[in-house]
Order: C-alpha cells, then structure tokens, then sequence
C-alpha cells in the first residue's frame, strides 16, 4: 500500500482531540506499522514568544489552524475511519478521493515540524517600521517615537525620539514599548 499525506479539515479548536482519536484509532489497528490503514496524525504547531501580562511566554500556536495532517494507504476503509471521527469535516481536495499532498509541501511541512521543535523559540515583535510607539520604561519613558528598525533577532526595535528638537535613534528592547 502507498502511503501519502493528506490535510483534514476539522471543527476550529479539535484539531489535538482529532489527532488523538486519529492515535487511538493506530494503536487499535492489530495490524503491523507497513499494513495499519493510518500510520500517523499531527498538528503541525510552532513555538512562538509573546507577551503575558508584561512577561515573555513561550506558547505553542499551530501553524494550520483547524487542520490536521494525516499519513495513510487511500483506500474506502481509511476513509471511512477518518471520516467518522469526530470533529473532522473534510478531507482537503477537489473530486471525488482526497488529494494528497505534494511531497515538497511535506517536506517542508515536516521540516518545519522538526526545525522548530530544535530551534529556540522565535519571538513575535508587534512593532512595524513607521509605526509610532510610544516608550513606556527606561530614561526614555513617556516620549514618543517612530520605528526605524525592527531587529526581531535581539528581540529589539530602534526608535527616533526627539530630543532637544533633533531626531535620536535609540535601541529598546520591545516590551519598553506600546503601540499607539
């Protein structure tokens, strides 16, 4: 049997409980790895860092909100199992039969898989260069300022103030700022 991956569409919000019943449904399968109808589900997510309360928090956001990815022999057997799991509403094609995914597209959604759950969380800078922002901590507190630059790797943004009528570039860090 030929394995492919496919995209479900699921109730927005289930696409974890999905997933489990999708794992339930493996482990179930008596059958060995290379004949079960379904080898494996996920839900492709990614480590991102926002702002709680004034703290940065690593949070898990997914990548395809309500959709889960499916690897699986096309046959009715399998699609009947998917179909009849609560929360699913669709397999993800044109037609009659589900269309597989294309093998860069897996590729690169795997690779993501993987590559994330190694790298360090990426953190999410809410500013955009233009925007005026205003300075909330620091020697700098209460100006305002435009953003120049955005430099999501230090988790900093640079900001002209002006000082004594002269525009300043200043490097903060982003949680010393808020949007207006």
């Amino acid at each position: 049997m030929e394995y492919r991956w496919y995209a479900i569409q699921t109730t927005a919000g289930h696409e974890n409980k999905v997933r489990s019943l999708l794992q339930k449904r493996i482990e179930d399968d008596p059958r060995p790895l290379e004949q079960k109808l379904i080898r494996q589900a996920l839900v492709p997510v990614q480590d991102v860092i926002e702002i709680k309360n004034g703290k940065k928090v690593t949070v898990e956001r997914k990548l395809y909100p309500g959709y889960v990815l499916v690897e699986m022999g096309m046959s009715q057997e399998a699609l009947h199992v998917v179909n009849s799991i609560q929360g699913v509403i669709k397999f993800v094609g044109t037609g009659k039969l589900p269309q597989p995914l294309r093998q860069d597209e897996v590729n690169r959604l795997l690779g993501i898989a993987e590559a994330v759950t190694e790298a360090e969380p990426k953190e999410e800078i809410p500013f955009m260069v233009g925007q005026v922002v205003e300075i909330t901590e620091g020697p700098f507190s209460d100006f305002s300022g435009t953003v120049e630059e955005v430099l999501a790797d230090k988790g900093k943004v640079k900001v002209s103030v002006s000082l004594f009528g002269r525009p300043t570039a200043v490097e903060l860090d982003y949680l010393q700022l808020r949007g207006h």
